[in-house]
């Protein structure tokens, strides 16, 4: 079937020279911009900057911009009265400048004259600029402004390297819903969504299985694998198993094809023949919002560690990291709030190895994006909060590679925002499971736009250390000298604005 708005077109690109002014392009208040950079480059690489400019929100009608009449149907409002929002200016036009750090070699100015957007007919201010480059090494930022109204923004941090790394740092979301179940918009237009204006690398659908039939499973994963573009964009086939009384859970195939369970099967719905299932075609299985009363994981109902191995910590429901009276600030305050023993470190207590990923489980039409919390219905959405994505250091930007990375761990989460962050114990990198009698040096290199407030240590699901920088680019270098017993640490970050990072544990046995 198809839906308004459905076709997957590109966004329009524009080959330009180092300095030259780009010309790309009725007028809503322009309140910041969108500024998406890759987050690890080598010197001389010419990249790509995602760019986009904002205003405040405003709900839309059936296609993600103004038409007229406004039809409201099936595309996008959603049975729980969702509608959908847009934050970019329909028709605005105007000059933006770009400065670079020390060695930026690129375009310094960007005009919008109302011929950009993603699709034929948007004249939305959403572009990807092209060219760009570093004739030095270090970390580095770019910033929009925009002369007229002093509006800016700074992109994430760019890690640019002499030599090409053996592993790069891709973003993305692997849990949204559809119109075919509780959320809004066709898999086409999220696919589309995610990589043309939300700027992600990797992106899945990961809907209620129990509402798809056969034929629309097959529809998903031929959706999903048409927008799988090895190099560019990365796309998962996966689903969501929603049992609330055994915990939900999302499961991803390695491959191009997987088979569909549903939770509302006699079959399907246990627990153990979901494990089965994934170990047959070596899937993943991602427990998610596991603190939750009324939809979490008792951890105590089943668990199988060779396709158990990684947990969605942070979504749009929230923080299941640990509780609120632990320094949770984001605790899941809908369906009941949270349940103790539930937490994601309860699980790892249990001596579960899992990675640590965060999801949008948006149901807004916007992955990526934030827009939810500006609903008017349902009511429970005024307490959710921005949703989360995860980093995932792989060698590639490739369906296969990114599946290895996240088989082995080498993920972290946050609250959509692009941190940098790698951890490391004895010299393995995050996810890694280590034999060592010996010293445990522990080193941890975080960034960001806004500077990095405190960085935790969590050792044995304790806090341990703490280090409060308050600096955008930090390397924190220490030693546990306890090595008498086994142990497992990671990394929590938090930003001067609160925002987070978490990244995946590691497990040191003797």
């Amino acid at each position: 079937m198809r839906g308004l708005g459905c076709a997957r077109l590109p966004v329009p690109r524009m080959r330009i020279a180092p300095g030259q002014t780009i010309h790309v392009g009725g007028f809503m208040q322009l309140t910041g911009f969108l500024v998406v950079a890759p987050s690890t480059v080598t010197v001389g690489e010419t990249f790509q900057l995602g760019l986009k400019a904002l205003c405040k929100p405003y709900f839309v009608g059936s296609a993600c911009y103004r038409v007229i009449p406004q039809l409201v149907g099936r595309y996008n409002v959603s049975p729980r009265g969702i509608t959908y929002m847009d934050n970019v200016p329909p028709d605005w036009k105007g000059r933006v400048e770009l400065r670079g750090e020390a060695g930026y070699d690129g375009p310094t100015e960007l005009v919008f004259d109302g011929k950009q957007g993603t699709f034929p007919g948007d004249k939305r201010p959403i572009y990807r600029v092209q060219g760009l480059r570093f004739t030095e090494p270090g970390l580095k930022f770019i910033t929009v402004r925009d002369p007229n109204t002093g509006v800016s923004a700074v992109s994430n941090p760019i890690l640019v390297s002499e030599q090409p790394p053996a592993e790069r740092l891709f973003w993305g979301d692997i849990h949204s819903q559809t119109i075919f179940s509780d959320g809004l918009r066709c898999p086409e237009e999220l696919y589309s969504f995610a990589r043309d204006e939300a700027f992600l690398d990797i992106f899945a659908l990961a809907d209620h299985s129990e509402s798809l039939t056969d034929r629309q499973w097959e529809y998903f994963v031929g959706v999903t694998n048409d927008f799988n573009r090895p190099g560019s964009f990365a796309t998962l086939v996966g689903f969501e198993w929603t049992n609330s009384k055994l915990g939900h859970r999302n499961v991803y195939y390695p491959g191009d094809a997987g088979p569909i369970l549903r939770c509302t099967d006699p079959v399907q719905g246990q627990l153990s023949h979901v494990f089965e299932v994934a170990r047959k075609h070596r899937a993943l299985v991602i427990p998610h919002h596991s603190a939750n009363v009324t939809m979490g994981v008792d951890w105590s109902l089943g668990h199988d560690p060779e396709v158990e191995r990684l947990a969605e910590i942070y979504s749009i429901w929230g923080n299941s990291e640990r509780l609120a009276s632990a320094g949770n600030s984001r605790p899941i305050r809908n369906l009941g709030g949270e349940k103790p023993g539930q937490h994601v470190l309860d699980a790892l207590k249990l001596g579960r190895k899992f990675g640590l990923i965060g999801g949008g489980d948006i149901h807004d039409g916007r992955p990526g994006d934030d827009l939810h919390v500006h609903q008017n219905k349902p009511e429970q959405y005024k307490d959710l909060w921005r949703q989360g994505v995860m980093g995932v250091w792989a060698k590639e930007l490739t369906r296969e590679a990114i599946f290895e990375a996240l088989w082995n761990r080498r993920v972290y989460a946050t609250t959509n925002v692009r941190v940098y962050l790698e951890f490391s114990v004895c010299g393995a990198p995050m996810g890694s499971v280590i034999t060592e009698r010996g010293r445990r040096p522990i080193r941890v290199r975080t960034a960001s736009e806004s500077p990095i407030a405190a960085i935790e240590l969590v050792r044995n699901g304790g806090d341990w250390l703490r280090h409060q920088p308050n600096q955008r680019d930090v390397v924190w270098e220490v030693e546990d000298r306890d090595f008498a017993a086994p142990a497992w640490y990671y990394a929590r970050a938090t930003r001067a604005d609160g925002e987070m990072a978490w990244s995946s544990p590691v497990w040191v046995e003797l």
